[in-house]
């Protein structure tokens, strides 16, 4: 578990990078304050960019997203999973807040799609 920083350093809409047990991790903060951690590695732009991408929502159901700011593929913040190439998918972790404070937990096991 990793004590990141205080929810309101993190503005809406956007992401930090944090070192997560020596892994760089993006953290993502929604509009609604919901907060998602997964991999900083983008892996079509082959360079850790990810929590400098735009985060946003697609679709009917609202699926949070990530575009990559290289190459602008949307990645699910909840799964990882890429939304516009299901194939890939990128790590992610447990996040959540704990008296204004966002951590990091555990990593989750990835499951391709």
């Amino acid at each position: 578990m990793t004590t990141v920083c205080p929810l309101d350093r993190i503005a809406r809409e956007s992401g930090v990078a944090a070192l997560v047990d020596g892994e760089a991790v993006a953290v993502f903060r929604t509009y609604d304050d919901e907060v998602f951690a997964l991999s900083n590695f983008d892996p079509f732009g082959r360079a850790s960019v990810l929590s400098r991408g735009i985060v946003g929502t697609r679709g009917d159901d609202e699926v949070p997203f990530v575009a990559s700011p290289l190459l602008k593929q949307r990645f699910d913040l909840r799964t990882g999973a890429c939304l516009d190439d299901p194939a890939v998918v990128v790590p992610t972790w447990e996040a959540w807040v704990s008296d204004g404070m966002v951590v990091v937990g555990a990593r989750r096991e990835t499951i391709a799609s």
